[in-house]
């Protein structure tokens, strides 16, 4: 005679287990999928449960645990995935590469390099710009320099190099220094 217990009846006596550790584990399982994967995992257990190995139901609490955190790796990584195409498709799509306004974004035209040679563009821009503007222009669009390099050598804060930047950001938009500068060649 078998003493063995059928699946179902095993099943009613451990499904409470499934749902503790779906709970302690924190899990939200509104569709049931991690349910599914410890029923899975009751399953795999009851099937390859050895008696002189230990309890059963360390057994079944080993097998419903590991696996539910298996699911959990799986997912993260296919969510991490799924997350550096998306980037990768937004990075491609913008490029970094757009004005950004009041009436939308568009493209910056490539064929039309920034005057980084016109002397006089850089003469006038440097007469409207206070010292530590005209500094943050020069390390930072001329001399590409980190903002980091530019406060160690300035001897003061990368917030404030940052905020120089900010108010040369905020000069250029002006239309009239614009016009002074013949910007309106490079929009």
């Amino acid at each position: 005679m078998d003493n063995k217990l059928t699946f179902e009846e095993i099943f009613k006596q451990n499904e409470r287990r499934i749902h503790y550790q779906i709970h302690k584990m924190h899990i939200r399982d509104p569709h049931q999928e991690f349910f599914q994967e410890g029923l899975v995992a009751l399953w795999n257990a009851y099937e390859t449960y050895q008696p002189d190995k230990g309890p059963m139901a360390t057994y079944f609490n080993y097998m419903i645990r590991n696996r539910l955190i298996d699911r959990i790796r799986r997912d993260t990584r296919q969510n991490e995935i799924h997350q550096e195409a998306a980037h990768e498709q937004r990075t491609q799509y913008t490029d970094g590469n757009y004005h950004r306004g009041t009436e939308g974004s568009r493209p910056i035209v490539a064929d039309q390099p920034l005057p980084l040679k016109d002397s006089s563009l850089w003469g006038n821009l440097q007469s409207q710009l206070t010292d530590k503007q005209w500094k943050w222009v020069y390390y930072v669009i001329i001399q590409e320099m980190p903002y980091k390099t530019i406060a160690e050598q300035e001897n003061t804060t990368v917030d404030a190099v940052k905020n120089w930047g900010r108010e040369v950001k905020k000069k250029l938009k002006d239309p009239h220094l614009r016009g002074l500068l013949s910007l309106e060649d490079y929009d």
